[in-house]
């Protein structure tokens, strides 16, 4: 890199150069992350890499939306961009695309799958396209708020499941492919699920820190010998894992932070190819100065607003 390159900043400080950097699991990086990580049961055992705006847990770095970002470890990570490409088709390599296509790759997705994705979110947006991409045949979504399902349908030709209207969306998912399952499920939800009453009042008894309805219905809609990917993050414990399910259905299971920097050339270069267009899921486009009403858009997830994802601009 020189002064002057316009470059994409991964949200992963890695260095580079520990045992893990050394085998492209940057996630994981040794020495960047003055935190102790989310993992509960640690045994003495390193905690991962820093993040940026991920709190304490993660290094208590500040995230990317300011003017002005100090970066650690620079030069590991951050990707020239060419001048043909413009700001928002390479905006979202920094963390969103890349989780969703590492979670397709965890989902061991190929030409001809079947998918099932929970969460019609930006990184749901961003699995569906990948999948698109390596040839699944059909991808069922599963989401609350039709907005979200009508893009992801116009887009990427999915498959919608409303669970405000159908009760059981793996029940569903299971009676639409021969009675076997999707061959992988990707929860791109993780611990803000909305879950059961008892989800509800166990988290408000702090005796449990994630809901755990997102990954139950993965475990049940997957075929056997299918695989569940987990980009979605969780802290902490759940209650009613379905293990004995997981077992019985011999299910493998692809979980954790992304390796930003393992992928992000890759997708550079399917971007510049126009295999993918990231930034179709841009909804709305706000000053930094207006950043506070760009969460609120957001968060409300109201249909007039129809926000799918926030571009803000210093």
């Amino acid at each position: 890199m020189r002064k002057g390159d316009r470059v994409v900043i991964p949200f992963v400080i890695a260095c580079g150069d520990c045992f893990h950097c050394q085998l492209s699991e940057f996630a994981s990086c040794e020495t960047t992350n003055t935190g102790q990580g989310a993992a509960l049961n640690r045994k003495g055992l390193r905690p991962p890499a820093a993040l940026f705006g991920f709190s304490h847990l993660y290094g208590g770095i500040a995230g990317g939306q300011a003017e002005f970002v100090r970066v650690p470890k620079a030069n590991v990570g951050p990707l020239v961009i060419p001048d043909v490409l413009d700001d928002e088709q390479v905006l979202f390599l920094s963390d969103i695309l890349p989780t969703g296509y590492q979670a397709v790759l965890n989902a061991r997705v190929t030409e001809g799958s079947t998918v099932a994705i929970f969460g019609a979110g930006p990184v749901g947006l961003m699995a569906a396209a990948c999948c698109r991409m390596l040839g699944a045949e059909r991808i069922f979504m599963v989401d609350r708020y039709q907005y979200r399902l009508d893009f992801a349908q116009q887009a990427y030709g999915v498959i919608p499941v409303n669970f405000e209207e159908i009760d059981d969306p793996a029940e569903f998912i299971v009676s639409q492919t021969k009675g076997r399952g999707a061959d992988a499920s990707i929860d791109a939800v993780g611990f803000e699920a909305k879950g059961s009453r008892a989800d509800t009042l166990m988290t408000g008894l702090k005796l449990e820190t994630s809901s755990g309805a997102a990954i139950r219905q993965c475990i049940a809609a997957t075929r056997r010998a299918g695989t569940v990917s987990v980009p979605g993050v969780y802290a902490g414990f759940i209650h009613a894992f379905m293990l004995g399910d997981a077992f019985d259905k011999g299910l493998t299971f692809k979980m954790g932070q992304t390796d930003v920097q393992r992928y992000m050339p890759e997708l550079l270069n399917r971007i510049g190819d126009g295999t993918l267009h990231p930034e179709t899921i841009i909804s709305h486009r706000m000053s930094l100065a207006d950043a506070a009403r760009g969460y609120e858009l957001f968060d409300g997830k109201d249909e007039s607003d129809a926000c799918r994802k926030v571009v803000l601009t210093p």
